[in-house]
């Protein structure tokens, strides 16, 4: 009985763990790309239900414990680069296509190689410009609400160094309990608590395409589905990418007009259901992943009292919460960067005109510093030394770290996976 229990308590932690770390990142990022409340409540059931149902579908077919989750790192790019021209309907329709490019990436393996033959440093470097604005809302929110900051950095600082895969959800009770104290009970007066699905007719301009769905799709597949295989591989099982990416990728375009914006393999969290904690036996732990994703489904059934809280609540403090949900990732994306010191001042480029926020012919600062991390590569690129061979282009850092504390660091998958036959077999 406590064999068949394991996996189910793990997949149970995993799912709360997942969604409390990080649906404020999403509800920030929808909100900022100019979505109502009700827009944006209806977004974080649709990722939920999406996630719920790609990570059933993807454990039951391959006995594996592919988990799936939506894309923080995408949720902080939306943040930095805000409502795009032609306002929420737009951002809806860069959602779509990035799903539909997720799609293509496990259709076509040379397009799921294109992306992980990204520089390193280049890679890194953009995420860590894309989370730097929201990683920084926890400092500006200490001298503009210490009272009511104070206590919530204060928790994860304790629940960091004692509980550390709770510290974020610890982090938002201490939140919400000063929230609950500070904020007038007719606040929440008329807020729709039960979530429902608001459809939005998509839009398109070539900005759009350009300087958030590109973006958001090399960002999805650079910082949480490659990452999201690594941890699988670590602990030995063989997982098919090119299924994976087509189920993310579907999912996403299913979510994508209740205002989803992008599902992918969990990286953050992935470790949960993957690890021995989930069962000794590693054939038995793709009941954690499905059980996951059940559990993420049911709980967006609290999107929108969790909107009507956030719609309440400071928005310095929201985005406070997120910041220290992503200060992990910025550490991470920070290291890949300056890994490598003969690409240090492309990475450095790369996350100084990512991260200042400029928009050029409409075009955001992330797309902006992949290419001008990419120029800069180009231009000072050095003849490679004859003593050895020039170094292969790396995929995006690895975030596996932050899934499990405990574990160390798995590197990211040879892109050679990227280009595997379709089979679901799994190491011993």
């Amino acid at each position: 009985m406590a064999g068949r229990v394991q996996p189910v308590l793990a997949g149970v932690v995993t799912a709360l763990v997942g969604f409390a770390s990080s649906f404020t990142v999403v509800l920030a990022g929808l909100r900022a790309a100019g979505a109502s409340d009700a827009q944006a409540a209806s977004g974080l059931l649709a990722l939920c239900v999406a996630c719920g149902l790609a990570a059933a579908w993807l454990g039951w077919r391959h006995r594996i414990p592919m988990s799936v989750a939506w894309s923080t790192p995408g949720a902080a790019l939306l943040v930095a680069t805000g409502p795009p021209p032609g306002g929420w309907p737009v951002a809806v329709g860069a959602f779509l296509v990035s799903g539909a490019l997720i799609v293509a990436a496990g259709l076509f393996p040379p397009l799921g190689r294109a992306v992980a033959a990204i520089p390193k440093p280049v890679a890194g470097a953009m995420l860590a410009g894309v989370l730097l604005p929201l990683c920084t809302a926890p400092v500006r929110a200490l001298v503009e609400l210490p009272l009511v900051a104070g206590p919530v950095v204060v928790g994860w600082l304790l629940l960091h160094r004692f509980a550390r895969r709770w510290a974020v959800p610890g982090a938002l009770v201490v939140a919400v309990a000063a929230i609950a104290l500070t904020t007038p009970p007719a606040g929440l007066t008329g807020a729709a608590l039960v979530p429902s699905v608001t459809l939005t007719a998509p839009a398109w301009n070539v900005s759009a395409l350009v300087g958030l769905a590109l973006p958001l799709f090399l960002v999805t597949m650079a910082a949480q589905n490659v990452p999201g295989m690594a941890v699988l591989v670590g602990y030995g099982y063989r997982p098919p990418f090119g299924a994976a990416l087509r189920a993310t990728g579907l999912a996403s375009l299913l979510a994508a007009p209740a205002g989803g914006h992008a599902v992918n393999l969990a990286a953050i969290t992935a470790a949960l259901a993957a690890g021995p904690d989930a069962h000794p036996d590693p054939e038995r732990r793709w009941v954690a992943s499905v059980t996951a994703g059940a559990g993420l489904a049911l709980l967006g059934l609290g999107a929108g009292a969790a909107t009507a809280l956030v719609a309440v609540a400071p928005p310095i403090l929201i985005e406070a919460v997120a910041g220290l949900a992503l200060l992990g990732a910025l550490a991470t994306a920070l290291a890949s960067a300056v890994t490598d010191p003969e690409a240090r001042e492309a990475a450095v480029v790369t996350f100084v005109v990512t991260a200042s926020g400029v928009t050029l012919i409409g075009v955001g600062g992330a797309f902006w510093g992949l290419v001008a991390g990419c120029l800069m590569l180009l231009l000072f690129r050095r003849a490679p030394a004859a003593a050895g061979p020039e170094q292969p282009a790396l995929a995006a850092p690895d975030q596996s770290a932050l899934a499990a504390p405990e574990q160390p660091a798995l590197a990211a998958p040879d892109q050679s996976a990227l280009a595997a036959p379709e089979r679901s077999t799994r190491g011993s």
